[in-house]
């Protein structure tokens, strides 16, 4: 079955090769089919909710591809700042324009925003999640499949570790007792969010091709 993940982060398409490594799936992504970044995709995460987003991104690609698309949107929710930064996750700092003292990218500014954020709050007032909503559309005007999961930890005063992307150094998990950012990949995957939400969307899919 061939399948055309829609995403052009370089974290997730690392972590979802390895997610459908070994299944019956030729899994492709948007370089691979040489399906340039046009405009338009930058207003494909502009819904109020994590499945508007995946939803749009699923069609977009799906219309532009011709096969069948799997979308994520995902983020982390912050007990201690109302959830935020939600949906707005990837591009936290750049669209409230703080988070400059983390210099560097993208990354480093959203992790020293949400450092800023929890100045002086107590370990135990800093809980977090993880979420994760994945769409998978077969044709362009198909309805989506939906699925979600989520994972709980919470935010640590300092980042740790090296490994994973986004805020996974601040993100210290409660099933693993480390933040995603020490976690080796296999252990990651098998409690994060984005871990959860493919083996269930790859559940319903194997169901289809048998």
């Amino acid at each position: 079955m061939k399948l055309l993940v829609a995403t052009r982060s370089p974290g997730k398409v690392r972590e979802i090769r390895e997610l459908f490594a070994g299944l019956p799936f030729e899994i492709q992504f948007p370089a691979d089919r040489f399906l340039e970044r046009l405009p338009e995709e930058a207003d494909l995460e502009r819904g109020s909710t994590y499945t508007e987003n995946a939803t749009a991104k699923a069609r977009y690609f799906a219309q532009r591809s011709g096969f069948p698309t799997v979308a994520d949107d995902s983020g982390l929710e912050v007990d201690a700042l109302g959830g935020a930064p939600g949906i707005h996750s990837a591009r936290w700092a750049r669209e409230t324009g703080e988070g400059g003292a983390g210099g560097g990218g993208l990354d480093a500014r959203n992790n020293a925003l949400l450092l800023e954020r929890l100045a002086g709050v107590p370990e135990t007032q800093r809980t977090a999640r993880y979420r994760c909503i994945v769409a998978y559309l077969e044709t362009p005007s198909g309805i989506p499949e939906i699925v979600e999961a989520s994972c709980e930890g919470f935010i640590l005063p300092a980042p740790r570790g090296t490994g994973g992307f986004g805020y996974d150094p601040l993100f210290f998990s409660t099933d693993l007792r480390m933040s995603f950012g020490e976690a080796p990949p296999a252990a990651k995957h098998r409690v994060s969010h984005r871990g959860r939400a493919f083996r269930a969307l790859i559940e319903v899919l194997l169901r289809r091709v048998k």
